[in-house]
């Protein structure tokens, strides 16, 4: 089964409002074994929405539409349905009693303009929404289905889980099959994974494909499944298992796992604790190991030490160290290492040093250059030189993805 998925709203158009219900609804439609071939963002116009719908029909089994369901002007979407099946409206009393007791219930008075969303086409079958006051609309062509949702996101998710979901369910069910599985790697390139595991997604069966898919410091391989076969599941689990040893050494989770969800999870897996000591980087990677719940089970705390007084204060930077090798070098980021190690009796500690920008460089040592150290258990210390670009906010989140995806390589 095929879908599409149109929004409906000039402010997604321009930029003003970001549409988070197609990737919502794209996830749900793909556990439900349906295909989305297209989402399409069109505005508040009566031919942009004919048209998308003459194109959607055209590919699609099933059409999924968000937006101008609302009682204002520019809220065009059922006459234009209604237009575009050649039906008439009718005022749904049920609706009006619906939206009269919310407004009665919050005091407030209904008036003209809420009436506006009372007014159906004829053809439609109502979906209920105990989350606002517009209903969602399903209507049928041949064998294909229209669904037509407000635009509110939390509006959109009940109407599709309580009203849509079981109908695609029981339409789809034993039809066809789409499962994903995720390989979430760190420490290697796009191109060098995929010249290792080539050779294997060359000799896939029918129905699976493989995506590579780069992110800031990690690349996601996912291996697809599509078709009629039940068992096309097992071909999917099979074939990443394969994949996965052949990239063993990089990969560190599954199902777009993040970078700081690995490192507590192998973190309380060895028991071990983490403290931090961040120059250039503000305390942006403490930040990130900490927006992970229950991360106070592994994290110690941290220092955003700029000053050299508190690097030797705070770490026991060496005031020699500094004036020989500068507070951005690789004798520095070690000794600060240690000292968050040895200041929180933490397991692993990491130092950070750099010159983030934009300004602040010299010929020596030109805005980018970032040297970072990790303080492991027995003893090593393992520091590594980062040569990023002249945007600061870039440079933090770059250096501070760097040192998570080589932390998880080294334990």
């Amino acid at each position: 089964m095929k879908a599409s998925i149109i929004t409906v709203g000039d402010e997604i158009l321009i930029g003003q409002v970001i549409d988070t219900n197609s990737a919502w609804l794209g996830g749900e439609l793909n556990q439900l074994g349906v295909d989305v071939v297209e989402i399409l963002s069109v505005s508040d116009k009566a031919a942009a929405i004919t048209g998308a719908l003459d194109r959607a029909f055209g590919i699609s089994d099933v059409i999924i539409m968000t937006g101008g369901l609302g009682p204002t002007k520019d809220d065009i979407t059922k006459k234009t349905i209604a237009d575009y099946f050649g039906v008439e409206m009718y005022f749904d009393d049920a609706t009006y009693d619906k939206i009269k007791a919310l407004f009665e219930r919050f005091g407030r008075t209904m008036t003209d303009m809420h009436k506006v969303q009372c007014y159906m086409p004829i053809n439609a079958t109502l979906l209920n929404n105990d989350m606002g006051t517009a209903p969602g609309m399903m209507f049928t062509k041949g064998e294909k289905l229209l669904f037509s949702m407000p635009g509110v996101p939390f509006e959109m998710k009940y109407i599709f889980e309580n009203g849509i979901k079981p109908v695609l369910h029981a339409r789809n069910e034993g039809k066809s099959y789409v499962f994903h599985k995720t390989i979430m790697t760190s420490g290697i390139g796009e191109s060098f994974i995929a010249e290792k595991v080539e050779h294997i997604s060359d000799g896939f069966p029918e129905g699976l494909s493989l995506a590579y898919l780069p992110s800031l410091g990690s690349v996601r391989l996912r291996i697809t499944g599509k078709g009629t076969r039940p068992d096309i599941k097992d071909d999917v689990l099979r074939y990443a298992g394969i994949i996965e040893k052949e990239v063993s050494k990089y990969v560190y989770g599954y199902d777009n796992e993040a970078l700081e969800s690995a490192i507590k999870r192998h973190f309380d897996k060895l028991g071990w604790t983490l403290a931090t000591a961040e120059s250039c980087t503000g305390g942006y990677l403490s930040h990130k190991l900490t927006s992970i719940p229950g991360s106070s089970s592994y994290f110690q705390g941290g220092v955003v030490s700029y000053s050299n007084e508190l690097k030797m204060k705070l770490l026991g930077v060496k005031k020699e160290t500094l004036e020989s090798h500068g507070a951005v070098s690789e004798q520095t980021v070690i000794e600060m290492a240690n000292g968050a190690r040895k200041l929180n009796d933490a397991s692993v500690g990491i130092g950070i040093s750099g010159i983030a920008g934009p300004d602040g460089g010299t010929p020596e040592k030109p805005v980018g250059t970032i040297w970072y150290a990790i303080a492991l258990p027995d003893g090593t210390t393992h520091a590594h030189l980062l040569k990023a670009t002249k945007d600061r906010g870039k440079n933090i989140e770059y250096t501070a993805t760097m040192v998570m995806s080589r932390l998880l390589s080294l334990i």
